[in-house]
Formats: structure tokens, sequence, C-alpha cells
């Protein structure tokens, strides 16, 4: 994964910024409101498509070149003044070079009417790193996806249907590589007959260029001083994946209602995405309260754990932190959450040598490799290793990230109820508990960890348990000058509520919950590898770990570290139906997937959940309602339940 810099501007005398990359304005001198409203909302028929929208209905805006956000927000306004109430709005955008905070406050400032809008990107506008980042607005009356990175690297890893496409790169002149054929065929891939288009530019080779992609585009009066600019709409054909056993299952019949089982922060994020959208979610837990098994925790971390490879999981997880960050700006901060920050030390010489990859790989506002001397200065408290520093991390109280989820209006929290089983009858999943019929409705999402696998539905799926147990130690006078959460093998978090959270423990052995004296004496052994300092402030030479307080869970995390998101399938038939890609894998075959309609599972977050499982309640949400996925196509399909499946067939097992 290679740096994307932000933009670099310069001011002109009216205070309107340039790029100094492309020595190009990012919108006109003239007006830039009026030039939005013009070329791209008025001939896109927007303000018409969108007050014609049906309950629950949606339209997609697919963006080259996010700039300033003009239009997007432009768009937002106008959505909000004539679109229904239940209406929805996708904006999906590419930018290479994002606009720092910053500049982008400043840009925005420009267009006072704009204010309610621009606050509120701004209020969400942190951790935007290279690759999809997600926005949700109003709710989740409004979703922006922002793709940072080059368009020929973002466009070809976006599944989207757009229904409206803004072409807005700097002009071909000065941006060429914007406005080429390969950006061309991208575009009629992710269009549907009669998806819309307009632009600025009205170049020869640009016009003939959409022409050739299957866009029936004509010149039609520019905007202010220029004479023209291009509008039309797409008359080819839908593309076709080609992956039947990765496509989107047809949309469930019947109302929009959904069962979510699984109380945990998996479950949580599930049934916000779904009501966010409008759907009316039961969410049914089995114990007194929300987030009492792994998503319990007094502290957890917002911790990166990366690859310099550009992997799946990489992808994931930066994605997944962005989506994360910003959600956190919704709770209590000191009390709930804390931007405090990660120290990753390099306590060997094989994480020094894996870190100084890393720091090759990612640039520095994402992570910043620090000597002993900048750690110790960063932590408050002597250090004997250097490291990464991510200054965007820091400590989370899980269940406060659950309850803030779970508190979207349209979830109805059912606790104390353990689904035992499910029965599929009439069109709607059954959720049974004994003899008793505890809800019902036409889709259902389970998450419960490892232990969907009591359903017999997703009995197949690849999951193991991994016990981790924390340690709860009082803070201390010299304790409290941590600053900053310190990472090694495992993690201290500076004190909330007059305590330092201090582990967790990986046991593949045990098999029950009950606390273990060596557990925490494994974790004081692993506090005083972090910081003997630490361990010296917190008189661990003098604890007794038999006497310890602290916690146990089981992790559940899958054979390859990704989790399970999106929708199940009857397994034997699966088998029965893709049986002959265990002679030739590369063979197409059109039948589609045998799906257990409106079945779908969030699970197997290991003990990266509280950066995957919350981006993972939206990607389950754009299954379900048919709508751009929040990440990489590919990265969606390594995390398909189905892959095992595929894999096993494919190696002849």
């Amino acid at each position: 994964m290679t740096e994307q810099p932000h933009a670099q501007l310069d001011w002109d005398e009216q205070g309107q910024p340039l790029s100094r990359t492309f020595g190009d304005v990012y919108f006109s001198t003239t007006s830039g409101l009026e030039e939005t409203r013009y070329v791209f909302l008025a001939h896109n028929q927007l303000a018409e498509r969108f007050a014609a929208l049906p309950a629950d209905g949606r339209l997609v805006i697919g963006e080259t070149g996010f700039g300033t956000g003009l239009n997007f927000l432009c768009s937002w306004q106008l959505f909000e003044q004539v679109a229904p109430a239940a209406a929805r709005l996708h904006f999906v955008s590419v930018e290479k070079h994002p606009l720092s905070r910053s500049d982008l406050e400043r840009a925005l400032a420009l267009w006072p009417e704009l204010a309610p809008w621009a606050g509120q990107l701004l209020g969400q506008y942190v951790a935007v790193h290279a690759g999809f980042q997600r926005f949700v607005f109003d709710g989740g009356r409004v979703i922006l996806t922002l793709l940072v990175g080059d368009v020929l690297d973002a466009l070809p890893q976006l599944d989207a249907r757009i229904d409206a496409w803004f072409l807005d790169g700097f002009s071909p002149a000065k941006n060429p590589q914007m406005w080429t054929a390969e950006v061309f065929a991208q575009l009629a891939r992710l269009s549907a007959p009669g998806t819309t288009l307009a632009t600025f530019a009205s170049t020869g080779f640009v016009r003939r260029g959409l022409r050739e992609a299957g866009f029936a585009v004509a010149r039609v009066k520019g905007f202010a001083h220029k004479w023209e600019m291009l509008a039309g709409a797409f008359q080819g054909a839908p593309a076709d994946s080609g992956k039947p056993w990765f496509a989107r299952p047809p949309r469930p019949s019947g109302p929009r209602e959904a069962l979510v089982i699984g109380g945990g922060l998996a479950g949580c994020a599930t049934a916000s995405s779904l009501a966010g959208r409008g759907w009316r979610v039961t969410l049914i837990e089995r114990h007194a309260a929300l987030a009492e098994e792994a998503s319990g925790n007094p502290q957890g971390v917002l911790y990166l754990k990366l690859s310099a490879h550009g992997t799946a999981l990489s992808k994931l997880v930066i994605g997944g932190f962005g989506y994360t960050r910003r959600q956190l700006e919704r709770l209590q901060a000191g009390v709930d959450w804390s931007a405090c920050g990660v120290l990753q030390l390099a306590f060997d010489a094989k994480e020094a040598e894996r870190q100084a990859r890393l720091a090759a790989a990612f640039p520095s506002d994402l992570l910043l490799p620090v000597d002993a001397g900048e750690a110790s200065q960063l932590a408050g408290l002597a250090l004997e290793q250097g490291g990464l520093w991510y200054a965007e991390a820091g400590w989370v109280h899980p269940p406060a990230l659950c309850r803030l989820l779970a508190s979207q209006p349209g979830i109805c929290v059912l606790t104390q109820h353990e689904a035992f089983e499910l029965r599929r009858a009439d069109g709607q999943w059954q959720a049974w508990q004994d003899h008793q019929l505890l809800a019902s409705a036409p889709v259902a999402v389970l998450c419960t960890a490892s232990e969907v696998r009591h359903f017999a539905a997703a009995e197949h799926l690849k999951l193991k348990r991994i016990r981790g147990q924390i340690s709860r130690l009082p803070s201390t006078s010299a304790s409290r000058a941590l600053r900053t959460v310190l990472c090694a093998e495992g993690y201290v978090a500076p004190p909330r509520a007059g305590e330092h959270t201090l582990g967790a423990s990986f046991n593949f052995q045990r098999d029950d919950l009950a606390l273990s004296a060596d557990e925490h004496a494994d974790n004081l052994g692993m506090l005083r590898q972090i910081s003997p300092a630490l361990a010296e402030a917190l008189h661990v030479d003098q604890l007794d770990p038999a006497a310890l307080t602290g916690r146990a869970a089981f992790r559940s995390t899958s054979p390859d570290y990704l989790p399970l998101v999106g929708p199940l399938v009857d397994a034997p038939a699966f088998n029965r139906v893709y049986a002959r890609l265990a002679k030739d894998a590369s063979l197409r075959i059109d039948t589609p997937a045998p799906w257990l309609e409106g079945l779908y599972v969030n699970c197997g977050h290991g003990s990266r959940g509280l950066i995957t499982a919350p981006l993972s309640g939206e990607l389950l949400a754009a299954w379900l309602d048919d709508e751009p996925l929040p990440l990489p196509r590919a990265v969606a399909e390594a995390c398909h339940p189905s892959r095992f499946l595929l894999r096993e067939l494919i190696r002849g097992r």
C-alpha cells in the first residue's frame, strides 16, 4: 500500500483553493455553488428524482474527484429539501489526494449556507486513510463512501450500482489520467441502463470515450463563461460478476424486519446499520444486559495489526479503524473512550523488522516510527524500546459503544432470552427458546460468535474459540502518569475509573471462564516486558496473582483470521451445485447459489472486533439492501461465509 499524501493547496486573493499538483481550481471562480447546481444537480435531474423516490427508496451518486466535498454537500442539501423522509442518499466518491482537515475547514468556510452540512462532515473527518472510508450521517439516511486512492485502483474494487455520475476531476488537459478509456469502462461497469452522467468537460476525446463505453452524451450549454459541457445517460448492458457463489442474493420478500441474535458488538452494530436504513430490528441477547461476553471488557484497544503487503485483512482493518473512530466521536470522551494514541513497542528484533516494513508501507499520519526516548515522552513514563505510534488510536469502553449502537431508533432489545433454535415458516425466521416463540421476521442475522454453529444452518462454518483473560489493576499516583496505550504481546491502558486494564491472555487449551491465577501472572509478566517503570509504579512484585480481579471471555476467530460476514447457503446443496469446481476451479458456472433466504451471519472477529465489527454491520446491511459495499469487493469476498466451502471444493476435500 503506497502513501496517499494530502492535497497540496495554494490560496488565491479571494481565499479560494488551487491544486498545486495539477495547477487547477477546485471549482468555478465565478460561483462554485451555482456551478455544482447547474452542471451536476440540474443535468442529472436530481431535484425531480429525489422528490420521486418511494418510501425506503434510495439514489446512488458516483463521483470522480471529491475535492472539497462541495458536490456532496450540495447534493445532501437538495436531498434534505425535497426527498421523502424515509428515502436515503448514497454518495460514492474517488479522491487520490484528500484535503487535510484544516484545509477542508478553510475551503468549506467559503459557503456559509452549507454550514449545517459542512459541520457534520468536518465532525467526522478523522482517520481518513487510503482505501474505502465510510461516513454515516443523519442516523443512516445519508451515507458517504470515500475511495481514497488512484481512480484506476479504486473503481475496479467498487461493488455498486450507480444511478447518477458526477465527472469532476481536474480538467482533462491537466489531469488526463482521470479521463481515460479505462476509467470510462469502469463507469459503464458500475452503471445500469438509464444511469445519468454530467461533466463540465466537453473535450472531443472525452465525448468519444464516453460514447464508446456505452454512454449517449451530448454537448449542452456550459456554466458561466464555459461554452459547453456534457450530459447524457448509459445505454449499455449491466455487468455480470461471473461468481454466482459470491453474488448478491435476491432481496428478501416481506416487510423490512429482522432478527439479530447476539447482543455483543457484532450484533449491536448489525442492528444499528439495519435500523439506520429503516428496518425494524429485534435484538435478542441471552444475558441480562448487552456486551456481557467478549465485548464486555472495561477497556478495549483500537489496535491496527497490519501487513505491509496490502492484504484483505489490512484493507479491512484500515477501513474499519476509520469507521469505528468516527463512531467514537459520539461517545463521552475520557469516560467511554480516549483518543490517547497507541504505542506498539518493538519488543524484539523480529518485531522491529516487521515495524520497519510497516513504516515504509504506510503514511506517517497513520503510523510513525519513534525511538525509545520519543516513545517515553509520548507515554509519560520511561520505556526501554521504541516502536510505532498510532496517534489517532486509543481505548474504548466496549459496552458503551454497544449501548450507543443499540439505541438507534427502530431497535427492540430482548435481554435474558436465548434463541436455541431457528425455524423457517411462512417466509419468516422464527427464534425459539425451548417451546417459546421469541420473535419472527423475514430476515435473521446470527451474531453469536463461535456459537453460531449451534444453529443447523451454520454448523458448517469454520470457527474456533480462544480464551482470553484481562487483569484489572488499581492505579497509583505514579501509574496515572501513563498517557497512552502500550502494546507488546498484550496491552496496558491508561486508567479508566481508577483502574488499568491489562491483558489479554491467549489460552487455546481451557474451555471454561473461571479466573486463572496463572493467566493473571502471565499478564503481570507481560507488563514487566512492556515497561519495568510502569510495573514498578503499579507495585507488580507485591501483587498476588490469585487475588487479582479481572474477567475472561472467548474470542471467536476463523482459520484465516478474517470475520464471516454475509449471506448463508444450504451447505450440502452448495457442494452439489458447484461440485464441478473440484475438477476445474476456473470453470464458469452460472447456477445461482442455494441461498437460505433471509439468513445472514456476522461473527468471527477475534481480538479485532472493535475495528472490524462496526464496519461489518455496514457490510451486512449493504448485502441485505443491495447497496454499494463499504469495502473493496475482494475484501467482501474474503469475508464471505461461503469461502471455506468453496476452498474445500476446489481442493477436492
